[in-house]
């Protein structure tokens, strides 16, 4: 499964978070709160539909000592938007997501993160279409949700070609939408991730001209908004949050047919649709490390060098590794 995917101009993070330990105060994280007081938290998380929620339930994970409220988006950026405005605590994205919400210095930090297949990660085109390479798309129509991982995969596949975004005609539309253009033939390719892709794959008649392979990071990232990691109760929530959502993920990649079936049955899909898109394997946690940064750091000075975006971007000033020791302890 994968979960991805406006920017806010608002107030630049605090340079602690550079050293990896946040980006909040000299003090650091709050102390820990009691089970009495962790009860009247109410975590509010952001979510797509068919993602965390029903992956917590399905795995038995979703009774935890406080209440979430959720809160389902179309894809990651708009979801980021509400956790640096204070309207949700806590969401999973993809890569490129925190990217731009950095680049707009949002008040958010990267948290946890999972890695997942990149087979997935692809740019599409109708069976009938004469391209057969990147370079075949040159001036065409990319349906694309603006800032999401499949925005990445565009920047990266077309500097592989020797093209730029300047070179195509990037169409900014959410999933749903893009499904709509691409199956009407109003648009050449379209950029996606799964399940759509397997969705297009099999209900659609697309094809894939390129995938991840070679050129995406597969990352995905739990992020939260600063004003709720500084606050005790709901920075406890989080931490145990994050560590459900990659003892869950562990889980799916352990029961793909019942993680497929349950998934099918929130979102609608078709069960040969999430059994396709499970079959290619789920997220797994893995450290929020350096390696992790480096690679979303290449990928941010990649937009900026495409003019994307219109400064660099310092990704690990963004990335707080509090809960690493507790995440680490998940096997």
């Amino acid at each position: 499964m994968r979960l991805r995917n406006g920017l806010l101009a608002i107030a630049v993070l605090s340079g602690l978070a550079a050293c990896g330990q946040g980006a909040l105060t000299a003090s650091g994280p709050p102390p820990p709160v009691g089970a009495e007081d962790l009860a009247k938290v109410v975590l509010k998380v952001g979510d797509q539909k068919g993602g965390s929620k029903t992956l917590l339930t399905t795995a038995g994970l979703a009774d935890t000592p406080y209440r979430i409220e959720w809160s389902t988006f179309t894809s990651g950026p708009p979801l980021l938007e509400a956790a640096s405005a204070g309207a949700i605590d806590i969401g999973g994205v993809g890569n490129t997501p925190p990217i731009f919400a950095a680049a707009a210095k949002a008040k958010i930090a990267i948290v946890s993160s999972g890695k997942g297949n990149v087979e997935s990660d692809v740019l599409l085109v109708p069976s009938g279409s004469p391209a057969r390479t990147v370079a075949d798309l040159r001036g065409k129509n990319i349906a694309v949700a603006k800032g999401s991982s499949a925005h990445g995969q565009i920047l990266l596949n077309l500097k592989k070609a020797g093209l730029s975004t300047k070179d195509v005609k990037l169409n900014f539309l959410q999933p749903s939408d893009a499904y709509a253009a691409f199956t009407q033939r109003q648009v050449d390719a379209w950029a996606i991730w799964d399940p759509y892709t397997s969705q297009a794959l099999l209900e659609a008649g697309a094809r894939v001209l390129v995938d991840g392979k070679g050129t995406a990071n597969g990352y995905t990232f739990q992020v939260a908004g600063q004003p709720a990691l500084a606050d005790a109760g709901k920075n406890a929530a989080i931490k145990d949050y994050v560590t459900r959502i990659a003892k869950a993920q562990r889980w799916s990649d352990a029961h793909r047919p019942e993680w497929a079936k349950a998934w099918a049955a929130e979102t609608g899909l078709k069960i040969e649709v999430t059994t396709k898109a499970t079959d290619r394997g789920p997220d797994l946690p893995v450290a929020l490390d350096d390696t992790v940064v480096a690679s979303e750091q290449e990928l941010a000075d990649a937009f900026t060098a495409d003019k994307v975006l219109p400064g660099r971007v310092d990704f690990a000033s963004f990335v707080d590794k509090r809960y690493a020791a507790d995440l680490g302890s998940v096997g």
